[in-house]
């Protein structure tokens, strides 16, 4: 029997796990927090497919096309797009509960880019039904859960190149132990936590299975593509779902006046939104027309997030917005079977790059994403690990990982890493967010490759062992710094404005000499970068 490591117990981790079981696996979950609390939760949208005459799967094929700006794999959209009424129908199946129309089908609605209403939704809150709804098939199906295990590093073979399984720190006791498995599956979330308060995503999104990725040999593509969001809550950033733009809420200046198409692609009104509140000072949400009845039924959560975090009703009040940096289209290179450049080692989901999303993800896309591709990975990774079974090869991993977590509490802190995690979000956010500049890109890399030197005097004030979340944030920053570094030469490298990627002193789309992908590597711990189709 195949043994199967999944890392990461989001939407694509679940769907990875019930394939893979499904598929004759021994199935290991790993995760640093608990199952229910993935980022999966915030997809309140819905999912994309074409459930009726009124749309074409050529139409959303097309859709996610334009909408990639030119960095789409036609291939492998087409595929997804293809399997998606087969993703609903499998989720109706395992208990997904589905907001219903009058005739009693699987309800609807358009969102930004899409040219016709295809987002199946569960209210306001899909993925997070989703979410739930998975957790409980596992458990139905006996997959083994380890929560509060903090990926490490992963253990690879260096002479066969090939993957074979990972250490973790068990955050409860606080001992590093590996889990040795015949194949691994990635699947960890993105890293836009990287943009802290400026961001919807949680603290969980700290991109620990990219940064672990790319020590163990496998390369990144399209790092520099991060989507925001157009709606988060001005205050806190916590995100109003697209379902209300696509319910027919209107976005409002300061002067209480319509300036852009609601629905267009994400980026565009994001930058609408940036450049409106540069000259007005204030960008509002308005559903108030919509009426309570629907926004009770409807977008419970959104009234409910407003009422919370902004303290108005939406019913009768306008909303106070900003875009915030939402989603990750860049991750681990992985090809048509979710496999990474590393033997073995598969990802799924935001912390992979399959080429669905290019430069600008289509709303509605990132469920039906994990859906499919989940399931794919699930299946493949069982397929590979069956018929190559990992060697009983030692590996002096576990004992690396071991002394680098004794080591780290002889770090210093002269330096509060809080208070450098918090600077790099604040540049992150001017620098490297909606609008970009070479001048700028270059002051953020300076700053990134002195927090680099200075790590060794910010260590962890808390020296306990056991459950020591001063050493797991310490971590996290470590890995945040790695991956800011790779997104800012990858920014730096893409002299265009291309999707979620907008440079003033390049305002201009160039395919003759950026119409390809930014992959990078590393290389004697060396970073590498190159553009290839």
């Amino acid at each position: 029997m195949s043994k199967v490591l999944i890392i990461g117990s989001g939407g694509a981790g679940l769907v990875s796990a019930l394939s893979a079981h499904e598929s004759g696996a021994e199935v290991i979950v790993a995760s640093k927090t608990l199952p229910t609390r993935s980022q999966t939760s915030m997809a309140q949208g819905g999912m994309n497919a074409v459930l009726g005459s009124d749309d074409s799967i050529a139409n959303h094929i097309t859709d996610t096309l334009n909408s990639s700006a030119g960095l789409g794999d036609e291939n492998r959209i087409t595929f997804m797009c293809e399997k998606a009424p087969e993703a609903i129908a499998w989720c109706n199946y395992i208990g997904l509960p589905f907001s219903r129309d009058k005739e009693g089908q699987i309800a609807r609605r358009r969102l930004g880019g899409a040219s016709a209403p295809r987002a199946c939704y569960a209210q306001d809150y899909t993925g997070l039904k989703l979410l739930h709804t998975l957790y409980d098939q596992c458990l139905k199906a006996g997959v083994t859960f380890k929560n509060e295990r903090f990926l490490l590093n992963l253990i690879v073979d260096e002479e066969a190149k090939r993957v074979l399984g990972a250490t973790f720190l068990h955050i409860e006791t606080g001992e590093v132990e590996e889990i040795r498995a015949d194949a691994v599956i990635l699947a960890t979330g993105g890293y836009g936590n990287l943009y802290g308060k400026h961001s919807t995503n949680s603290v969980q999104a700290s991109g620990d299975g990219l940064a672990a990725a790319v020590r163990a040999g496998a390369k990144l593509a399209d790092m520099e593509f991060i989507q925001f969001h157009p709606t988060a809550l001005k205050g806190s950033s916590i995100l109003i779902s697209e379902s209300a733009r696509g319910a027919g809420g209107y976005l409002l200046n300061a002067h209480h006046e319509r300036f852009t198409d609601e629905l267009a692609p994400r980026d565009v009104v994001a930058r609408a939104i940036h450049d409106e509140m540069a000259k007005s000072g204030a960008v509002f949400l308005d559903i108030r027309h919509l009426g309570e009845e629907f926004i009770n039924h409807e977008l419970p959560q959104e009234r409910k997030l407003a009422q919370i975090y902004e303290e108005i009703d939406p019913v009768h009040e306008l909303i106070p917005i900003k875009p915030s940096a939402h989603y990750s289209m860049g991750g681990i290179e992985v090809n048509a079977e979710c496999m990474s450049s590393v033997k073995g080692l598969f990802a799924v989901g935001e912390c992979a790059n399959h080429k669905i999303h290019g430069a600008n993800r289509l709303g509605g896309n990132s469920l039906l994403e994990l859906v499919v591709y989940g399931r794919e990975c699930g299946k493949n990774a069982t397929e590979y690990g069956t018929k190559n079974p990992a060697p009983s090869a030692e590996s002096m991993q576990l004992a690396k990982d071991t002394n680098f977590i004794r080591g780290v509490m002889y770090f210093t802190n002269q330096i509060d890493f809080y208070q450098k995690q918090e600077m790099l979000a604040n540049i992150f956010y001017n620098n490297v967010g909606l609008v970009r500049d070479d001048m700028g890109l270059k002051a953020v890399l300076g700053a990134i490759r002195q927090m680099q030197k200075e790590l060794p005097f910010m260590g962890p004030r808390d020296k306990s062992k056991i459950c020591n979340t001063n050493l797991v944030e310490f971590i996290e920053f470590g890995n945040k710094v790695e991956l800011a570094e790779i997104i800012v030469v990858s920014a730096i490298s893409r002299v265009e404005s291309r999707g979620a990627h907008y440079r003033i002193d390049a305002p201009v789309r160039n395919d003759r000499m950026f119409g390809a992908h930014t992959i990078t590597w590393k290389e004697d711990g060396v970073l590498c970068a190159d553009f290839m189709k």
